[in-house]
C-alpha cells in the first residue's frame, strides 16, 4: 500500500513537468525554424548521398552525412534553439509558467532543456538513420568498405553528445546574456576559432572538426576486437575525401569556385592519426562540458532571475 502511495505521489509530482515538456515539444514542432531545418537537412542529406553514391565508400560517405551536424551549417540552428527558452520574449512566459504551476525553477529549466534536446536528437535521428541504413545495405559501385552496427551506433551517439553540448552552451549563453541574438553571435565567434585551434592538435574529444575526421575510424570498429588484430584506422584517403566534401560544400554555399585539393606537404592527415580513438574518452570529453554548462545555467538562473 505504501509503495502504491509513493508511486502515485511521484506521478503527481512529475505530471506538471511532463505537461510542460509536451507543451514545449508541441510548440517546437510547430515552429517555422524546426520545420525549415527538417526540410533543409532532408534535402542536404539526399544531395550528399546521391552526389557521392558512386564515389565514396561506406565509412567516408556516412561521415560526410554527419559533418553538417558536427561543424556547419546546422550549428546555427541548434544554437538558436538553445538560446531562446529563457531569453527575450520567453522570459515573461517562463515566469508565468513557474508561478502558475507546482514546479521548481530548476525543474522547469531542466524540462525546457530536455524538450530542446529531444527536438534536436529527433531531427538528427529521423533524417540520418534511414540514410545510413540504406548505405549499409545497398550494393554500390565502390570498393567494399564494411561498417559495423556497433561503430554506427556509437558514432551516432557521439554526434548526439556534440549536439547536446551545443544546446547546453546556447542555454547558458541565453540565460547569462538574456538576448538571443547577442548570445548566438557570442557563441559563433567563440566556437569556431576554438574548434579550429583544437583541430590542429587532433583533439577529437574536444573539437567536432577533428571528430568529423576521426568518425571513419569508429564506424569500422567491431564490438569485440579480435586478439592480435591491429585497430582499424581511417586512411589518409578517407580523411582527404571527407575534407574535399566539406570544402566543396562550403564553396557551394559561398558561391566561390571549388579549388583542387592540394597535396599536403607535412601529411597533416597521417594514416595513424586517430589510432588511439576511444569512445569513452571522446564521450566524456563532450558529456562533462554538457553537464557543466547545464549546471551553470541552472545555478545562474536560480540565483539571479525571478
Amino acid at each position: 500500500m505504501d509503495l502504491i502511495d509513493r508511486e502515485a505521489g511521484l506521478g503527481s509530482r512529475l505530471r506538471p513537468y511532463l505537461a510542460i515538456m509536451r507543451h514545449d515539444l508541441h510548440d517546437l514542432c510547430l515552429s517555422r525554424l524546426v520545420r525549415l531545418w527538417l526540410i533543409a537537412t532532408i534535402l542536404l542529406t539526399l544531395l550528399a548521398t546521391m552526389g557521392n553514391w558512386a564515389r565514396l565508400t561506406n565509412a567516408p560517405l556516412i561521415a560526410s552525412l554527419m559533418f553538417p551536424y558536427l561543424v556547419f551549417p546546422w550549428f546555427f540552428v541548434v544554437i538558436m534553439l538553445g538560446v531562446t527558452p529563457v531569453s527575450g520574449d520567453r522570459a515573461e512566459t517562463l515566469a508565468d509558467g513557474i508561478l502558475s504551476r507546482p514546479v521548481t525553477r530548476h525543474g522547469y529549466l531542466l524540462t525546457t532543456w530536455l524538450a530542446r534536446i529531444a527536438t534536436v536528437w529527433g531531427t538528427f535521428v529521423i533524417v540520418t538513420v534511414p540514410a545510413v541504413v540504406t548505405i549499409m545495405l545497398a550494393k554500390r559501385p565502390v570498393t567494399d568498405d564494411p561498417v559495423t552496427v556497433y561503430g554506427v551506433l556509437t558514432s551516432l551517439g557521439l554526434v548526439g553528445l556534440v549536439l547536446s553540448l551545443i544546446v547546453s552552451l546556447g542555454f547558458l549563453a541565453g540565460i547569462v546574456l538574456r538576448k538571443p541574438l547577442l548570445a548566438a553571435i557570442v557563441l559563433i565567434f567563440a566556437w569556431y576559432p576554438v574548434n579550429f585551434v583544437l583541430s590542429v592538435f587532433s583533439l577529437e574529444e574536444f573539437s567536432p572538426i577533428s571528430l568529423s575526421q576521426a568518425i571513419t575510424t569508429q564506424l569500422r570498429q567491431p564490438w569485440v576486437q579480435a586478439e592480435g588484430d591491429s585497430k582499424k584506422v581511417a586512411s589518409q584517403q578517407d580523411i582527404e575525401a571527407i575534407s574535399r566534401q566539406a570544402s566543396r560544400f562550403l564553396s557551394v554555399l559561398s558561391g566561390t569556385a571549388d579549388s583542387p585539393a592540394p597535396t599536403p606537404k607535412a601529411k597533416f592527415f597521417d594514416q595513424d592519426q586517430f589510432k588511439d580513438f576511444s569512445v569513452l574518452r571522446v564521450g566524456l570529453g563532450y558529456a562533462v562540458p554538457t553537464l557543466g554548462a547545464l549546471f551553470l545555467a541552472i545555478f545562474c538562473f536560480y540565483w539571479r532571475d525571478l
